[in-house]
């Protein structure tokens, strides 16, 4: 860690390079970021107006786990080719290997900063707003999702530089973990249909929940959508999973501690391999 913010500097000129070159020779610039959120918000509104959705608020509670899954899935997309992309530089320069795919997480968290303020736009437009005490789940939700993002990117990262597979299954990877984590349907209609059955003679929901992603996404949900479970037509409609704010916080609270452990695995892991990436690339 020490060793590490020694080179915050290099650190901050890689994500601002990445930066220029992500937005280079553009028109728009920046403002492409802004604009993802907003087509992706058309389509799914689309598809969910001809599925027959009637979730309230579905924008707030598309884009409060939208935003927080592509900071997972960008970090991990470029942060798992980070080391290879640069080869060069690491053929020739000696720093910590680490900031590279610490650069692809802290792009990607620009991008989220970006993107959230259209969120927070339409939410003050439309008269959305925030509810308390849910808001305060939001930075403890970020930390657990920088920690878990930070902890898969350095195992990818590492491993990439090996068994260049590990690029291509990402992608499929990420393909199957976005439509298995509860962003784009109802988490609360989940929790209704695997409470009380069983799986290999454990709970179902249960394992549902070994996703880390569902809990960490109630929490960005439950601290911007608000109430699990608006009332539509004088009728309670379970939006989100039927926990209090101290329950998402406390699943919220053992994803963390997972996640610091797991971190603590792949960063060794990472500094072990990272010996020999310059022979490798």
């Amino acid at each position: 860690m020490r060793e590490l913010a020694g080179y915050r500097e290099i650190l901050l000129n890689l994500i601002r390079k990445e930066l220029k070159v992500k937005y280079t020779a553009s028109v728009l610039g920046a403002v492409w970021s802004l604009l993802n959120p907003v087509v992706f918000l058309a389509v799914f509104s689309f598809v969910a107006v001809m599925l027959g959705t009637t979730m309230p608020n579905f924008p707030v509670y598309l884009l409060s786990g939208l935003l927080a899954w592509n900071v997972l899935s960008n970090s991990l997309s470029t942060g798992s080719t980070s080391v290879i992309d640069n080869a060069n530089l690491v053929k020739k320069v000696y720093f910590p290997r680490e900031i590279l795919p610490l650069s692809a997480i802290g792009v990607a968290l620009v991008d989220y900063v970006l993107q959230t303020v259209v969120l927070v736009l339409f939410m003050l437009v439309s008269g959305t707003g925030f509810s308390w005490p849910e808001i305060t789940l939001l930075p403890l939700a970020i930390v657990t999702l920088v920690v878990f993002t930070t902890a898969i990117t350095f195992w990818a990262s590492a491993l990439n530089v090996r068994y260049r597979d590990v690029q291509h299954l990402i992608g499929i990877g990420l393909l199957v973990w976005f439509w298995l984590t509860p962003i784009v349907y109802s988490s609360g209609f989940v929790q209704e249909k695997l409470q009380g059955s069983e799986v290999l003679g454990g709970r179902a929901f249960g394992a549902y929940l070994l996703n880390p992603l569902a809990t960490v996404i109630q929490g960005f949900q439950r601290a911007l959508y608000g109430d699990p479970a608006p009332v539509v037509d004088g009728v309670a409609q379970q939006v989100l999973f039927d926990w209090s704010v101290g329950e998402v916080a406390l699943g919220l609270g053992i994803v963390l501690a997972a996640s610091l452990a797991l971190l603590w695995a792949t960063w060794r892991l990472f500094f072990r391999m990272s010996g020999d990436f310059a022979e490798e690339l």
